[in-house]
């Protein structure tokens, strides 16, 4: 049997992993700058992490919501002592895409109405209502469209906003904390502020989805809380498993719970939890955020000088770096021939890096060089 051949593939076979570094099958060194999509927050085989679940395994893997399970409570009182939505609710599910889907039915349900704001540029995933959400017609199969109706505007324009609500006809607006897919465009601090007021003057959810930027990757716990902003729903994935599959929503308390409402086999299992749980406690116990924003502002004054970048987009560990030429070429260089795995974006000349929190000033230097060397 061959496998459905729908992903473009550096031809490496990665075998195993250490902090920052990955490794090849001729035990070829690289610098991992991209995390497998932005997953990888606390590094690779972090001892903490592959205990935790390691723990679990050996006491239970799995079992369905059927029945009680008191490490999600726990996780649960961790995720809300460092998200700072201690009265949020939390439910599990296994992904980004699924954590969408479920904010968009949860929006519905709570207002009554089916229509979305969502944005230019805009990623939320590859199924259904996430697709529906996506600015990106070309993912969406005729099955996936006009699902509900969706309202794409323009980012950090606020008469569009006020335009796209006036009918009244519109559960929720839904916004990345930073675009990831889109090129790191993200909503100003004043923006911020202007969605939470308007969307509470409307009768609308305010849907941050922190897939990508969540979990301290911008130096926050989440990119909106830059603005000191709430927003009714939050959803998470990515980084907060390290690699195990984990998606999450953070609600409202004043949207009410029913049976049946939401529901999901492999949510919040076993050992998605411990691996969460693991996350969590390695960002507070290594000062994770404080890191982010120290190596950030390295990396960032040291890019500056480089007169080759047009602009440097993001924040924290969540950058793109934007030159006046498409990137392919200059991202097949570092891998090829300084073994630093980058990644790319909708915008063709934006190199993207999305590497593991715990990163240090040092072990960021090479990719420094790298640059400064190719694009002298």
């Amino acid at each position: 049997m061959k496998l459905f051949d729908v992903y473009p593939r550096f031809d490496i076979t990665l075998t195993n992993g250490k902090g920052v570094y990955i490794y090849d099958d001729r035990n070829e060194e690289y610098l991992d700058l991209y995390g497998g999509h932005g997953v990888i927050s606390i590094g690779h085989a972090h001892p903490t992490y592959t205990q935790n679940i390691k723990d679990q395994l050996d006491a239970i893997g799995f079992y369905s919501n059927a029945i009680q399970m008191p490490i999600q409570n726990e996780l649960a009182l961790k995720l809300a002592e460092q998200s700072a939505y201690p009265d949020h609710a939390l439910f599990l599910c296994n992904s980004g895409a699924e954590a969408n889907e479920n904010a968009l039915k949860l929006a519905s349900f709570h207002t009554g109405k089916k229509k979305v704001i969502a944005f230019k540029g805009s990623f939320h995933g590859r199924t259904a209502a996430a697709l529906n959400v996506t600015d990106n017609a070309n993912l969406s199969a005729p099955i996936n469209t006009d699902n509900f109706p969706v309202e794409f505007i323009v980012l950090n324009e606020e008469e569009s906003l006020v335009n796209a609500l006036k009918a009244e006809d519109v559960c929720a607006v839904i916004v990345e904390g930073i675009q990831g897919v889109g090129g790191l465009d993200a909503p100003t601090e004043d923006y911020f502020l202007f969605l939470s007021e308007t969307c509470k003057q409307y009768g609308v959810l305010l849907i941050l989805d922190e897939i990508q930027s969540g979990m301290g990757r911008t130096g926050k716990f989440f990119a909106h809380q830059y603005a000191n902003i709430n927003a009714d729903i939050i959803t998470m994935a990515k980084g907060f498993g390290n690699g195990f599959p984990i998606g999450a929503l953070l609600i409202d308390p004043k949207i009410k719970a029913k049976p049946g409402m939401l529901g999901t086999t492999f949510g919040g299992n076993h050992l998605a939890c411990a691996a969460g749980i693991a996350v969590l406690e390695t960002i507070k116990k290594e000062n994770i955020l404080t890191n982010v924003k120290a190596v950030s502002e390295y990396l960032i004054h040291a890019l500056e000088s480089i007169s080759a970048i047009k602009r440097i987009k993001g924040k924290g560990l969540m950058l793109g770096i934007e030159f006046d030429f498409p990137i392919r070429d200059l991202r097949a260089q570092l891998l090829k021939e300084y073994h630093i795995f980058t990644g790319a974006s909708a915008n063709p000349n934006l190199l993207r890096i999305l590497p593991p929190l715990g990163i240090s000033k040092e072990e960021i230097q090479p990719f420094i060089l790298a640059l400064k060397e190719i694009l002298s």
